[in-house]
């Protein structure tokens, strides 16, 4: 008689764990990488393209930057944070990847005009991940409270 009353306690214990408990922590577990996911969208910042013209031994080719803001000085200036770049005509320079980089950074400085960088529309995507943030605040807090 003893070994049927723990059976019937395992199974009702094994009941309630598989459908209350263990779907709970998916759950938690759900709702906490979408809201990283979101809170890296709000943080990634501004994106744009610096175009420029390069002179070198009568030769000139259009560089593209794309860079990251990193903070926006008083005069006009935005510190940024190179991406990527590349040149237009590709037998202008040879250099690829960080080595492009570092020349880009040396030629170019940190520093760059507010007014020449094209930068990404990211006010849509931006809203988008608050209202995703929203919903998730409103998703844990009816899952706690219930």
């Amino acid at each position: 008689m003893l070994i049927f009353w723990i059976f019937v306690i395992g199974a009702v214990l094994g009941y309630l764990y598989g459908h209350y408990l263990k779907p709970n922590r998916r759950l938690q577990k759900a709702l906490q990488e979408a809201r990283r996911a979101s809170m890296a969208v709000l943080e990634e910042g501004n994106k744009g393209v610096y175009r420029t013209v390069v002179t070198d031994h009568n030769q000139q080719s259009e560089l593209v930057v794309e860079v990251k803001e990193l903070a926006v000085t008083q005069g006009g200036q935005v510190k940024v944070e190179y991406i990527s770049a590349q040149y237009k005509n590709p037998e202008f320079r040879t250099r690829k990847g960080e080595a492009l980089l570092r020349e880009v950074r040396e030629l170019l400085g940190d520093y760059l005009p507010l007014s020449d960088i094209s930068w990404y529309e990211t006010t849509d995507r931006h809203t988008k991940a608050r209202e995703n943030l929203s919903t998730l605040d409103n998703l844990q807090k009816h899952q706690l409270g219930a």
